[in-house]
C-alpha cells in the first residue's frame, strides 16, 4: 500500500481504529509522513481527529496508548502462559502425536497413537530407517495435527522431540518428568545418537533407502531385525548385505553372519512370486485382508511378508 501510494492511485487510506495502521509510534510516524509526501491522508473510522493542533495531540496520545495495549497485553500472555508451564500445562501450538488434552489441560497419552511412536522409535533404534518408518506410520494411518499424511521432515521431527520422554519445555523453562513419557529414556538416546551418526554420513544413509528388506527381516537366532550395511573389499568393490542388529550393536550373544544382499532379495521375490500366483494360497490371503507372515527357509532368516 505504501509503495503504491507513490503512484497516486488513491488519496485516502481509511483504518477502523489508528492502532490498526500500526503497532507502535514508530512505523505509524514513518509511514503516515511517507503518505504524506504521497499526498495521501490517513482517516479513522471510528475516532474524530479535528484537523488542528488538538487533533495532532489526540492522535499522539491515541497512539501512544496502542502501543501501550499492545505491550502490556503481551506481557500478560506471558505471564499467563509460564504460570501454566510450571504447571506443565498446555499451552497451546502444534500438539506432538501420541498426546492428547485432558480437561485441566495436562497432556496425557493416547491410546490409540502412542503405540505407533514407541514402535517407530524401536524400529529405527533397530536398524530402520526414516523412509521405512514414514512407509510405516502412513500405512497405519497416523496423520499430522492438520489432518494430513507424514512426510520425511515429520518423522525427523518426531525422533528428535523430547516430549516423548517426558521433559515438558516453554522458553527458559524445562521440566523433566513433568509430562506421562511414551518412550523410554535408553532408547530415545541411542536414537539420537543413531541420528547423529546419520547426518555425519549422509550418503551411507541415503543407500541405506536401497535396502528392501529392512524391519521386514529378522535374525533366526536372537529375533533382532536385519538392517542394510555395505562393505568395500581390498579389491575396491563394495559388496552389499543384510547384518542382525544384535551382532552390530553387541547387545546381545548372537552369531549370525551377514547375509548377502541380493541373494536373499532375490530369494524372498521368487518365494513371494510363486505363492501369489498359487490360486488357492492368494485367495485364502486376500480373504482376511492381508498376508500371512512367511518364514524363509535360509540360514536361519525370517522375512516378515
Amino acid at each position: 500500500m505504501i509503495k503504491d501510494s507513490g503512484k497516486h492511485l488513491f488519496d485516502m487510506v481509511i483504518v477502523w481504529k489508528l492502532d490498526r495502521f500500526a503497532r507502535n509510534r514508530y512505523d505509524s510516524a514513518r509511514y503516515k509522513a511517507l503518505l504524506k509526501k504521497n499526498g495521501v491522508k490517513v482517516v479513522s473510522a471510528t475516532e474524530i481527529i479535528s484537523e488542528g493542533a488538538e487533533g495532532i495531540i489526540l492522535e499522539s496520545v491515541l497512539e501512544g496508548y496502542a502501543e501501550y495495549y499492545s505491550a502490556d497485553l503481551s506481557e500478560k500472555v506471558i505471564r499467563g502462559m509460564t504460570e501454566n508451564a510450571l504447571k506443565a500445562k498446555y499451552n497451546g501450538g502444534t500438539l506432538p502425536i501420541g498426546y492428547m488434552i485432558d480437561s485441566e489441560r495436562h497432556f496425557q497419552i493416547d491410546p490409540l497413537t502412542a503405540p505407533f511412536i514407541t514402535e517407530a522409535f524401536q524400529q529405527y533404534d533397530e536398524g530402520a530407517t526414516m523412509t521405512d518408518i514414514l512407509d510405516y506410520l502412513n500405512e497405519k494411518g497416523v496423520k499430522n495435527s492438520r489432518g494430513l499424511p507424514l512426510n520425511y521432515n515429520s518423522v525427523q521431527h518426531l525422533l528428535k522431540n523430547r516430549r516423548y520422554i517426558g521433559e515438558y519445555t516453554y522458553r527458559d523453562i524445562i521440566i523433566p518428568d513433568g509430562i506421562p513419557a511414551i518412550v523410554s529414556k535408553d532408547v530415545f538416546g541411542r536414537v539420537q545418537d543413531r541420528l547423529s551418526e546419520n547426518k555425519k554420513a549422509p550418503a551411507r544413509h541415503k543407500a541405506e533407502d536401497d535396502y528392501l528388506l529392512t524391519t521386514k527381516l529378522f535374525c533366526g537366532y536372537c529375533g533382532a531385525y536385519l538392517c542394510g550395511e555395505s562393505g568395500t573389499s581390498r579389491t575396491g568393490n563394495v559388496h552389499h548385505y543384510y547384518k542382525c542388529v544384535s551382532v552390530k550393536k553387541k547387545r546381545a550373544e548372537c552369531h549370525k553372519k551377514p547375509v548377502k544382499k541380493d541373494w536373499i532379495e532375490d530369494l524372498v521375490v521368487n518365494e513371494t512370486m510363486k505363492m501369489l500366483n498359487d490360486d488357492s494360497k492368494a485367495e485364502s490371503w486376500f480373504g482376511f485382508g492381508l498376508l500371512n507372515c512367511t518364514i524363509i527357509p535360509c540360514t536361519p532368516v525370517g522375512c516378515r511378508g
